[in-house]
C-alpha cells in the first residue's frame, strides 16, 4: 500500500508540473487553459486524498500496537 501511495502521490504531482506550463495567464479560464486549470484542481485533490489515506493507515498501525 505504501509503495501504490507513493505511486499515484508522483503521477499527481507530475500531472500538477504538467498542466501548470499548459496555462494562459491571460485568460486562464478559455481554451485549453481552464482544462489545465480544472486537472490541476483534480490533481490536488487526489493529493490530499492520498496523503489522508496515507495518515489513516499510520493511525491503523498505531491502534493495533495497543
Amino acid at each position: 500500500m505504501k509503495v501504490l501511495t507513493l505511486i499515484l502521490s508522483v503521477i499527481a504531482l507530475a500531472l500538477i508540473i504538467f498542466n501548470t506550463t499548459k496555462l494562459n495567464f491571460d485568460a486562464l479560464l478559455q481554451g485549453e487553459s481552464q482544462t489545465a486549470l480544472i486537472t490541476i484542481v483534480a490533481a490536488l485533490c487526489a493529493l490530499i486524498l492520498v496523503q489522508i489515506l496515507r495518515i489513516s493507515k499510520k493511525i491503523e498501525k498505531l491502534s493495533k500496537r495497543r
